[in-house]
C-alpha cells in the first residue's frame, strides 16, 4: 500500500505541476517498470527459461488503469478522484467475489462501511461536482484495476507475471503515444517522477501485492486497499510539508479500524 500511496503522491508532482502531460507520463511509467521488471525477472530466472510470463488479458487492463488514472487526475481534485477510483475498486472485486461464490462475514461488512466512511470523511473537503468525462476515466480505472487483482491472486510467479504484464503494454501505450506526439510535453523532473513511478512503486509494488493477493480473499483484498489514500495523505504531510489535520487522524483511525476488524475476522462456513 506504501507503492500504491506513493503512486499518487507522485502522479500529484508530475501532473499537478503541469511538468509532463499525460500520455508521456504513462508510457514512461510503465516503459521503466517494464525494464526494471524484466532486468531482475532475467536474473532471477534459472536457465533463462520462461523469467517473462503474465498475460495480454491482464497487460491491457494494466495499461487501461494507468492511462484512464493519468487523464483522470486532469479534471479532478484529489479528493473526488480518490473517492470515485476507490468505490470503483471496491464495487468491483466485491461484487465479482460475491457472484464467484466469497461469502464476507458481517465484521467484513462492517469493516468495509468503517474503512468508506472514513475515506467520505478524508476527502470530502476536497469533494466538488465532478466532471463528467473525468469521473468516467476514473471509473474505468477503478474497474480495470479491480479486475487486474482478481486476475493476480491466482499467480504463481508474482516476478513474472507483472514483469510480463508490463512489457506487454508498451506497444498499448506506444499506439497512443505516437498519434499524440506533437502534444507531448516533457520536464526532467516529470520524466523523473515518473520513472520512479514506474520502476519502483508501480512495478516493484505491484509483485509485492500481487505476492501478497494470494493470502487475502477478493473482499479483504478490495478493503485493504482503502488504506492507501491515508498513507498517501501522510505521505503529503512529511514530503510535501502539508499541515495535519484532525480530520487526516480521525479518518485514518476509521479506515484502518475497518481494515483491521475485515482481515482479523474467519468467515464462517456452514
Amino acid at each position: 500500500m506504501v507503492a500504491f500511496a506513493s503512486n499518487s503522491l507522485l502522479n500529484r508532482l508530475a501532473l499537478g505541476q503541469r511538468s509532463i502531460d499525460a500520455t508521456s507520463y504513462t508510457t514512461i511509467r510503465l516503459a521503466s517498470g517494464a525494464v526494471t521488471l524484466f532486468a531482475i525477472a532475467y536474473l532471477q530466472s534459472k536457465n533463462n527459461r520462461a523469467f517473462l510470463r503474465g498475460s495480454w488479458t491482464s497487460a491491457a487492463l494494466l495499461f487501461t488503469y494507468a492511462i484512464t488514472f493519468s487523464f483522470a487526475y486532469l479534471s479532478l481534485s484529489a479528493g473526488t478522484g480518490a473517492l470515485i477510483l476507490f468505490g470503483s475498486v471496491q464495487a468491483t472485486m466485491i461484487l465479482v467475489a460475491v457472484r464467484s461464490g466469497e461469502h464476507p462475514s458481517p465484521l467484513e461488512w462492517i469493516g468495509l462501511l468503517f474503512a468508506l466512511g472514513g475515506l467520505v470523511y478524508l476527502v470530502s473537503p476536497g469533494l466538488a461536482a465532478p466532471s463528467p468525462l473525468g469521473s468516467a476515466l476514473m471509473t474505468a480505472a477503478g474497474i480495470a484495476w479491480g479486475f487486474y487483482t482478481i486476475r493476480g491472486r491466482g499467480s504463481e510467479n508474482p516476478l513474472g507475471d507483472t514483469a510480463g504484464n508490463f512489457v506487454y503494454s508498451l506497444p498499448m501505450a506506444l499506439a497512443v503515444l505516437l498519434p499524440a506526439w506533437r502534444s507531448v510535453s516533457v520536464s526532467t523532473s516529470g520524466a523523473l517522477y515518473a520513472t520512479i513511478s514506474g520502476a519502483l512503486a508501480s512495478g516493484v509494488g505491484y509483485v509485492i501485492w500481487y505476492a501478497a493477493l494470494r493470502g487475502l480473499t477478493s473482499t479483504r483484498a478490495a478493503i485493504v486497499q482503502l488504506s492507501a489514500p491515508v498513507i498517501a495523505a501522510w505521505g503529503g504531510v512529511v514530503l510535501l510539508a502539508e499541515s495535519v489535520s484532525a480530520r487526516l487522524v480521525i479518518a485514518g483511525a476509521l479506515i484502518l479500524s475497518g481494515i483491521a476488524l475485515a482481515v482479523t475476522s474467519r468467515t464462517k462456513k456452514a
